[in-house]
């Protein structure tokens, strides 16, 4: 197979052929590479030249990628895909931009689709008469209708809208959001909502997304927020998880541990104290069967008496909601599994 990499003496004028004038200033690398603009060469370490093991420099300017000590030019006529404008600050940058947001799953239609103003202005920033403020609503109406033409549309407007509403009250981030939409997505493709709510596949996805993205919220907290039982969410949830394939690992008790510290004002020691309890009764082999919530939350309380932090248990049930008799239970036996003797 021929070799259709370009060495030094091979480039053609219009890649940037060398002149003897450059050749002659390549003797002189250190003082080069001291004058040289920041910008115009970028070292990339973590590719190397397939010659002689040497660092690649990006050359900004040129549009290429050679060795820093062969001169192999590895690749050549880059295409740079930012914008061709600079800004300053967020204004500026709205103001030249010329596309739309990114394409996005939380949407039913991806983002894809144009909406009509609401503030009935024109592109002057002047009011509407009356019969085109009129005229604008009609059409506003039927873009909507547009938008959601089909009853699978419908079906994803109102379920993406749900795990949005619900993932904002649970505080959860946009990748969270993002993996549920594709999740539920998925349960649509795969016909797996006949005879099952919107708001319970919507919930049971949430709840499958969130323990995927290893930021977990409890069976409990789910319902709270939902409007669907408790019963319906875990059955909803085993039923998309089987029927998708998701990989879902346990919950880790100590993946609550952060939230709690935090919504209970407790210092960094607290946390990696709870942190040390959960670790010593993984060990100890304490934490099987019983519930990550109430773990994590005994941790947090007990690590607390360790480190002289007022907290009640009173505190800390609300926060983890749970009972205060769970957590009387759990933290004795954390207690008991860091000193090494475990209490029946």
């Amino acid at each position: 197979m021929t070799d259709t990499r370009t060495r030094p003496n091979e480039r053609t004028e219009t890649s940037g052929e060398r002149t003897k004038s450059e050749s002659s200033e390549q003797q002189s690398d250190e003082q080069q590479s001291s004058e040289r603009h920041p910008d115009e060469r970028v070292v990339d370490e973590r590719e190397r030249c397939p010659e002689c093991s040497g660092l690649l420099v990006t050359d900004e300017e040129r549009g290429e990628r050679v060795c820093d000590d062969c001169g192999l030019v590895v690749e050549e006529d880059a295409v740079d895909r930012g914008p061709e404008w600079r800004a300053f600050d967020a204004s500026e940058r709205e103001q030249k931009s010329r596309v739309g947001a990114p394409t996005t799953t939380m949407m039913h239609d991806k983002g894809l689709s144009t909406n009509i103003d609401w503030r009935d202005r024109d592109a002057y920033g002047n009011s509407l008469g009356s019969r085109q403020r009129e005229k604008m609503q009609r059409l506003r109406k039927w873009n909507e209708r547009f938008r959601t033409r089909d009853s699978k549309e419908r079906n994803l407007k109102q379920a993406l809208g749900e795990i949005d509403r619900m993932a904002s009250a649970l505080g959860l981030p946009d990748s969270v959001r993002e993996m549920a939409s594709v999740i539920y997505r998925r349960a649509l493709d795969e016909n797996l909502l006949p005879g099952r709510s919107i708001e319970g596949v919507a919930t049971g996805s949430l709840y499958a997304a969130a323990r995927q993205a290893r930021t977990p919220r409890s069976l409990d907290e789910l319902t709270a927020v939902s409007r669907v039982e408790k019963d319906e969410i875990a059955r909803t949830y085993r039923y998309v998880a089987r029927e998708l394939g998701l990989e879902i690992e346990p919950a880790d008790p100590k993946s609550y541990v952060p939230r709690f510290a935090s919504e209970l004002d407790l210092s960094d020691e607290t946390e990696r104290r709870a942190r040390s309890l959960l670790d010593t009764a993984t060990e100890q082999e304490i934490h099987s069967g019983k519930s990550p919530v109430g773990l994590a939350a005994a941790a947090v309380y007990a690590a607390a008496l360790l480190t002289n932090e007022k907290v009640t248990q009173s505190e800390v049930s609300e926060v983890a909601n749970i009972s205060e008799v769970t957590i009387r239970n759990r933290y004795h036996e954390l207690l008991d599994a860091e000193e090494g003797t475990i209490t029946p």
